[in-house]
Order: structure tokens, then C-alpha cells, then sequence
């Protein structure tokens, strides 16, 4: 009775360190352009989905096997993976913040968003075109601009409901401006800008 129990338990912990890694990357596969925006938010954090695995398959080794030895040894290495990942988990975090989310014009499901982060002193600038309303909106990636590499994104605008314009300058001052055109059906870009 006792046996069974110890192996109800086992399965359950290693079914749900199943469950969080399937959950992970679906978070995964929405991060990328063009996935729900809502899966992503909820679900793309590798490093906390990662730690959460660890832990359910080391309890789960705790819970089922018998000696003493190896239990120690999965806790350690547990431990340690904790240990390296919390500094991940803390620091890694650029801080994003919204700083532009603006309709397009005539397009009240279609908007052009910039988040602002930082690389430890430099500005970093992430574009995007959410497409879409509720849990169906999806992300699609226009730029990424790195102000490390004297990339600076100065500004973001709607040309039209197909077209967005980003001014970037460089470390010499001098102005360029890019045009990313997108489908008229679903607001994919034509084409991705990185810099940095």
C-alpha cells in the first residue's frame, strides 16, 4: 500500500514536470513573430519553467528513490542549478516598458507597439505590429534596435494602416529612415529590421 502510494506520488510529480515543459514551449512557439501574444505573456519565462522542472523531477527522485546517496546528490545539483539560475532570474531582466502602443490609422485591431529596455547603460528598442484583439492577437516582430551599437531608435509612426516608418540615428548623428510595409490580411512584415 505504501509502494503504491510512493509511485502515485512519483508519476504525479514527473507528469507535472511534463506538463510545465509542454506548457514552456508553447510559451516558446508564441514568443516567436506572428504567435498569440497572450500564450507568450503568460507562458515564455524558460528560466522560471526551467527551475519549476528541476524541482518536480528532483522531488520526484526524492520521493522515490531509496538511497540515501543519490537523494543527496539530486538535491545538490538541484540546489546548484538554483543558485545559478536565481541571478538569471533577477538580473537578466531588461525592464521592458511600453512606450508607444498606437493604432493604425483606420486599423483599431492592428497596432504599432515600442518597448524600451536597457543592456545594462545602453537603450534597447523592441518593435512590434500586435495584430488582432483578445486571446487571438497576435505579435509579429518588426525591429530590434541595440543603442550599444550606436542604434538609436529616435521614432516609430504609422504611414498608413500598412505601412510603419522608424528614424534611426547613428553615433555620428546622421538620421536613417526606414519603411517596413506589411500584409494588408494579417500585418506580417515584408521584412525585419535588427540593428545591434
Amino acid at each position: 500500500m505504501v509502494e503504491m502510494t510512493v509511485r502515485r506520488r512519483v508519476l504525479g510529480l514527473v507528469v507535472a514536470a511534463g506538463i510545465l515543459m509542454v506548457a514552456g514551449s508553447a510559451g516558446w512557439w508564441s514568443s516567436r513573430s506572428g504567435g498569440l501574444l497572450v500564450v507568450a505573456q503568460v507562458l515564455y519565462h524558460p528560466v522560471l519553467f526551467g527551475l519549476l522542472v528541476v524541482a518536480a523531477l528532483t522531488a520526484a527522485v526524492i520521493v522515490g528513490v531509496r538511497n540515501l546517496l543519490v537523494r543527496s546528490l539530486v538535491l545538490v545539483a538541484a540546489v546548484l542549478i538554483g543558485l545559478l539560475a536565481v541571478p538569471i532570474l533577477l538580473f537578466a531582466s531588461t525592464g521592458r516598458e511600453v512606450t508607444m502602443d498606437e493604432a493604425a490609422p483606420d486599423r483599431s485591431d492592428r497596432h504599432l507597439v515600442v518597448e524600451e529596455g536597457a543592456a545594462m547603460i545602453d537603450s534597447i528598442w523592441w518593435v512590434y505590429v500586435d495584430e488582432g484583439s483578445g486571446l487571438t492577437k497576435r505579435r509579429w516582430h518588426v525591429g530590434y534596435f541595440n543603442g550599444a551599437s550606436s542604434n538609436v531608435l529616435d521614432e516609430a509612426s504609422w504611414v498608413g494602416p500598412d505601412r510603419v516608418r522608424l528614424i534611426t540615428r547613428d553615433e555620428e548623428g546622421g538620421a536613417q529612415v526606414h519603411l517596413v510595409d506589411l500584409t494588408p490580411e494579417s500585418g506580417e512584415p515584408v521584412r525585419t529590421l535588427s540593428r545591434g
